[in-house]
């Protein structure tokens, strides 16, 4: 079955058409664009006009991309920066009235479950792994064994909520970053301590901070997923490149080979999101992974439509 997933995240909105067979998915076209529709929406509860209108370009963009395809379903999903808007009903209804497409907000749980679908794809069942994926409204971690999840959290932590938190010069301010740290740590804290104590024996880190890492440390140019993918970052590696990033202004950042220019911006408050989950985890280091929640909902959709 062809399938078209839309993702709608708090920094990027993406794309994914595949071919999905018996739990398989096979990439036909996959696209990101840095939408930042999750912009303001810390302080001000609301989506802005301005963010609404960007996603919507990019939307109409990914729509002329899959019907070329022709996927048999298409399915929309929305995350963190839409939970928190008072106003993702007009979002969505902007989404219907404009394109017939009907996107639906994940809760915490299942995007849990399709982070942790999408990244344990093709793997051979293991115990004790750890899924990361910090966004840009929201970190989640998915523990669990095989394909089971036995614990998750999602944590009010990403690049976009916490540059515009904590990360107002630039170059960022040691103090403010330390600030970021310690709040992270805190609510990693509180998570872990409503859970059983667990063994952490594999951690995977998906979407575009892990991803822009693994560039970087590859100085890959022009960005090559092959490369990227299962590419293993140890915890000394990425801390000498999180000190220079930090030392760098928004526009030096621009021109670190690797880095996605749309990345720049909130790239920081990333890495420094995923040191100190891989710290209190214990966490040595973390394997890259290109699958994610998009290829969970791609495999959700066709087990919904089949």
């Amino acid at each position: 079955m062809r399938v078209a997933v839309i993702d709608i995240g708090t920094n990027s909105t993406r794309l994914l058409v595949a071919e999905v067979d018996d739990g398989r998915v096979t990439e036909l076209e996959r696209r990101s664009t840095v939408t930042r529709l999750g912009r303001g929406v810390d302080t001000s509860g609301q989506l802005a006009a301005d963010a609404i209108e960007d996603v919507c370009e990019t939307v109409g963009e990914y729509i002329a991309v899959y019907e070329t395809l022709e996927p048999d379903v298409v399915t929309a999903i929305a995350t963190s920066a839409v939970r928190d808007a008072e106003n993702s009903g007009a979002f969505f209804a902007e989404l219907r009235e404009r394109f017939a497409l009907r996107a639906r907000m994940l809760e915490g749980a299942e995007e849990a479950g399709l982070t942790y679908l999408g990244a344990c794809l093709g793997r051979p069942p293991a115990d004790g792994t750890l899924v990361i994926d910090i966004g840009g409204g929201s970190t989640e971690l998915v523990f669990g064994s095989g394909l089971e999840v036995d614990f998750y959290a999602s944590l009010q932590a990403g690049t976009v909520r916490h540059t515009e938190r904590y990360l107002t010069t630039d170059p960022p301010a040691a103090d403010d970053l330390e600030a970021l740290a310690d709040d992270v740590r805190d609510l990693i804290s509180a998570e872990l301590a409503r859970t059983d104590f667990f063994t952490v024996k594999k951690g995977i880190a998906v979407a575009g901070t892990a991803t822009s890492l693994a560039a970087i440390e590859q100085a890959l140019d022009p960005y090559d997923p092959e490369l990227v993918h299962g590419f293993e970052l140890s915890l000394d590696t990425i801390q000498r490149t999180l000190s220079m990033l930090a030392s760098k202004t928004l526009e030096e950042r621009l021109q670190v080979t690797g880095l996605p220019p749309g990345r720049a911006p909130t790239i920081v408050a990333g890495v420094v999101i995923l040191i100190q989950v891989m710290r209190a985890l214990g966490l040595r280091e973390v394997e890259v992974s290109e699958h994610d929640i998009l290829h969970g909902a791609a495999i959700q959709a066709a087990a919904s439509t089949g």
